[in-house]
């Protein structure tokens, strides 16, 4: 049985999800595992956090937004791949909580070994789902051993053949590739002449992997299906002309043509796939069909209703995001900070919050407050401890580094330190602190 328009059309609407998650979220991996080998020293891996600190966890949406779609849109299909797929899909969950971790734990102790522990989750947190997600895809498009009630008969070493580990390698290459073309985009002196290095010596390996892999993709199909053979060799196409587009300097042409590259690779990837939701690799006669996982038609209905509704806004709304942290950064924004409060007050010139310094002794009552509510914020050693005197919490702060400071300076370092880095964003310089960036402990 064929599916119906509206079944097409979720189809269509969730294999988009699925694209604008690997495009965006992409980089963000490719960034997290090149933290260390593009990253020197500490000013220069933060700077790569805050590269994406504005970002990931709103690409992140697009994976939340992918499943709610396949559960209501075909619940069948949720069912079999989730229930099937549990073990792989569990550890590409912990792998992706401990990379949310690692960016909000990194800053809130100045040790190295502190700061290297982290680092290490944050890049095994990015490539251990740039990997499995490519062997998740090339084990769905390829089938699972499933009965005739469409339950997965086999084991979590199944999902392991060597065609899904090609997959995984072309994911992982691809979005590290990818990841490395955002940093020349996003950062600028050494680190992004680095990161065009890293970009420029991934690009061959990268395009190599991921055309064997599509290539056996056709191999694999019962006749070549034309439709996904042409967007196949757009991928390949696109991806060919990356290290040119390197090798000119042009870094947007390549980030886009890399963002083309991943999104025909995984529309080849689709394309073979319809009009099944999940293949059999024990009968054909126990595919999952797009028909037979889908929801009732009302159901569909109402869904298309609500994504007509919803979509345009959130799309809007993350394009303003991406407007609004436009600019590149440097590692100079970052070698003297040491805290949200420091990166406040580097921005605007002066104390956080803009407000100026005056001479005199700290006023015992309010000055401690602020003070106090600047270092729960600042996340350094020792922050649930009371500061012992007005002037001393101040001095922590970075305000006053003599230990004085007026009561007007006090209470500017307490706003700061309330907002945290969101303060950074108002101040009209894009420089990656927001809310989303990682805590900056030093």
């Amino acid at each position: 049985m064929d599916p119906t328009t509206l079944e097409t059309i979720w189809f269509l609407l969730i294999c988009l999800l699925w694209i604008g998650y690997f495009v965006l979220e992409g980089f963000d991996f490719g960034v997290g595992a090149l933290l260390r080998v593009v990253g020197r020293d500490r000013a220069e891996r933060r700077m790569l956090m805050h590269s994406i600190g504005p970002f990931w966890d709103g690409n992140e949406v697009w994976l939340l937004v992918a499943g709610g779609a396949t559960f209501a849109a075909f619940p069948g299909w949720y069912a079999s791949l989730f229930s099937g797929a549990y073990l792989a899909l569990f550890v590409i969950l912990i792998a992706l909580i401990a990379r949310g971790v690692a960016f909000e734990f990194w800053g809130k102790h100045d040790t190295p070994r502190w700061r290297a522990t982290w680092e290490w989750a944050l890049i095994v947190g990015s490539a251990v789902p740039a990997l499995l997600w490519g062997v998740a895809w090339a084990n769905i498009v390829r089938g699972l051993p499933l009965d005739a009630d469409h339950d997965m008969t086999g084991s979590f070493f199944d999902l392991l053949s060597p065609y899904a580990l090609a997959g995984g390698a072309a994911s992982l290459l691809l979005f590290t590739l990818h990841g490395a073309i955002f940093l020349t985009l996003r950062t600028s002196g050494e680190v992004a002449e680095r990161a065009g290095r890293v970009a420029a010596r991934l690009a061959a390996p990268a395009l190599l992997v991921v055309a064997a892999f599509l290539a056996w993709t056709l191999a694999l199909q019962d006749g070549v299906e034309w439709f996904s053979a042409l967007l196949a060799a757009a991928a390949v196409v696109l991806g060919a002309t990356v290290p040119f587009l390197l090798r000119q300097s042009r870094s947007g042409w390549a980030f886009a043509v890399s963002a083309g590259t991943i999104a025909f690779a995984f529309c080849a990837l689709f394309a073979d796939l319809w009009p099944n939701a999940l293949p059999s690799t024990s009968s054909p006669a126990n595919d999952l069909t797009l028909a037979a996982a889908a929801s009732t038609p009302y159901t569909l209905k109402v869904m298309t209703v609500v994504a007509v509704l919803l979509v345009p806004v959130v799309l809007a709304y993350q394009g303003w995001t991406y407007w609004v942290f436009r600019a590149r950064l440097g590692k100079a924004d970052f070698e003297q900070v040491k805290s949200p409060v420091d990166l406040v007050a580097k921005v605007t010139g002066g104390t956080p919050g803009g407000v100026p310094a005056l001479a005199g002794p700290a006023a015992a009552g309010g000055v401690a407050g602020a003070g106090v509510t600047a270092a729960a914020h600042d996340g350094s050693p020792g922050d649930g401890a009371a500061a012992t005197s007005g002037a001393a919490a101040v001095g922590r702060s970075g305000v006053a580094g003599d230990g004085a400071a007026a009561a007007s300076g006090a209470a500017a370092v307490g706003g700061a330190g309330a907002v945290g880095d969101g303060a950074a964003a108002t101040s009209g310089r894009a420089t990656g602190a927001s809310a989303g960036e990682p805590p900056a402990g030093s």
